[in-house]
């Protein structure tokens, strides 16, 4: 009889203590360190949701008057000010905008929330003069991906950029739990995979192929599932959190912003 209530404990103690961390084991808010200084303008970003809830950012302006625009969707634990340190080309506007509960934005962050909140931002983007709505890119990085996927379905955008996608957030739990019911826990399924059929903007995706959190073929099968033109960049021994400092990891957007801009 011991074992028989020791083992119900586990059945159900185990799947309950997971549902209610999952919003913890999924979402790191990381706190502002302070945004370096850049060579470029920076106009600092300000978006009021319901219930007074205000997002933080920044826009970092290209030299051009009418510019193309990235729009960058960090990681999970990514507060993105540092991301103005990274070499996006100078010919690019550069929005960031960190999700609720990072940075300076109020709030605490989930899918719903997340994808509401890129829509408006988006929308309030395309709208300024100094943007050309024509030639903007989503680039969605691990978790990102994800909004980025979304916002590309309800929204019409040049071409998007996906780092470490996956196909959602249910397969790559159901790998790394495989004994859960991952599909009935899961409160944020960022299920990238169901939109991504609808999606006729090209896209770029660069996975690693080491990647332990979000391993390779989970980038494939988004990939695969993609409606529009698409090129995959699998990196030799690149990791999930090294990616970036692969030899061939910015000669390979430089080269995709490239195509867009110059586009007809």
């Amino acid at each position: 009889m011991g074992w028989l209530i020791v083992g119900a404990v586990l059945l159900v103690g185990v799947p309950a203590t997971m549902y209610f961390a999952q919003d913890s084991l999924l979402f790191l808010p990381q706190p502002l360190v302070g945004p370096p200084r850049v060579a470029r303008p920076v106009e600092a970003l300000a978006f009021e949701r319901e219930e007074g809830v205000k997002l933080r950012g920044w826009f970092v302006q290209a030299a051009n008057p009418r510019a193309p625009l990235v729009i960058f969707y960090g990681g999970n634990a990514e507060e993105l000010s540092w991301q103005m340190t990274e070499p996006w080309p100078a010919d690019w506007s550069l929005a960031l905008v960190n999700y609720r509960g990072y940075g300076e934005s109020e709030g605490k962050p989930s899918e719903a929330a997340l994808f509401g909140d890129a829509l408006v931002v988006f929308d309030a983007l395309a709208r300024r003069p100094d943007v050309d709505a024509s030639r903007i890119v989503l680039v969605g990085r691990s978790l990102g991906s994800g909004v980025a996927a979304y916002v590309a379905a309800e929204r019409q955008v040049a071409a998007v950029v996906l780092i470490s996608p996956y196909d959602s957030m249910t397969a790559v739990a159901r790998r790394h739990y495989p004994w859960l019911p991952v599909g009935l826990l899961l409160k944020h399924p960022f299920d990238s995979a169901s939109r991504a059929p609808h999606i006729r903007a090209p896209l770029l995706a660069i996975a690693g192929e080491a990647d332990r959190v979000i391993p390779p073929a989970h980038s494939r099968r988004l990939v695969e599932a993609w409606a529009g033109p698409k090129r995959f960049v699998e990196l030799r021994d690149a990791d999930h959190n090294d990616l970036s400092g692969a030899p061939q990891f910015w000669p390979a957007i430089d080269a995709f912003l490239r195509e867009v801009k110059d586009r007809p």
